[in-house]
């Protein structure tokens, strides 16, 4: 596969794919991945969807947990380009369907109230400056609430996943209480929290959250997951969630 000015080709961490990456259009971050570890999918089959897709690592990567077929939707051309591109390379096409797409004006093709898992990585940022979107248009859209807010995110996502279906996503802590006010809201009812710190000593930088279409209420808070020890060097906690594997 040739690849275009600026792209590189990493490997997805803890599995052998391979994915078209640019920094100066998007490369995924660890939130991304632990997403994609976190979240419960069935085994065998079944349908699961990915919003804010991006180059589509959580997708791929869930090719290696779950027999499931999974939809990835990306508003910005150039990166569904990059995830179609990443599917056909890892020969997983005939599994993933990347759309280019608002998450607001899916196509009537993916039919709503289907998906057994929905799952999203979106923007943190409510705003931005003219600045930071003139810079560079691609993180600009990736990482702030410019075609997306919060709200239709979960909004979206209870729309297309089944009754008792989970929805799973990945965000700043400083935005859960509105992750749950509007989970509730749209009739998602939030299960599982795991917050992500950079170091045991300092504040949690990202947070899990999973929810259930109409679940019953109770929520479960599992255990942090510290990603530095005291000398700079990923813990064997962080590893075995981040690689799915045991160190």
């Amino acid at each position: 596969m040739k690849l275009k000015e600026g792209e590189r080709l990493d490997y997805i961490a803890g599995t052998e794919l391979q994915i078209v990456q640019s920094p100066n259009v998007f490369s995924f971050s660890i939130d991304a991945i632990l997403l994609g570890r976190f979240v419960q999918v069935p085994i065998q089959k079944g349908q699961i969807l990915d919003l804010c897709t991006g180059n589509g690592v959580i997708p791929l990567l869930l090719t290696t947990r779950t027999k499931a077929q999974l939809v990835g939707v990306e508003i910005q051309s150039r990166l569904a380009d990059m995830a179609k591109r990443s599917a056909t390379l890892n020969d997983v096409h005939n599994r993933i369907q990347f759309l280019e797409s608002d998450l607001n004006e899916i196509p009537s093709a993916v039919k709503k109230s289907s998906f057994d898992v929905v799952t999203c990585n979106p923007p943190y940022f409510e705003t931005i400056t003219e600045h930071e979107r003139n810079r560079n248009e691609h993180l600009a859209i990736a990482r702030h609430e410019i075609y997306c807010t919060l709200e239709d995110v979960i909004r979206v996502s209870s729309q297309y996943v089944k009754q008792k279906g989970k929805v799973a996503i990945v965000h700043r802590p400083e935005r859960l209480t509105d992750i749950m006010t509007f989970m509730r809201s749209y009739r998602i009812e939030p299960k599982r929290i795991q917050f992500i710190h950079p170091k045991k000593e300092k504040d949690a930088n990202m947070v899990l959250v999973e929810g259930i279409k109409d679940g019953r209420s109770g929520v479960k808070c599992l255990p942090p997951i510290v990603v530095y020890n005291e000398e700079g060097i990923y813990t064997r906690n962080f590893r075995f969630n981040y690689e799915g594997k045991e160190f």
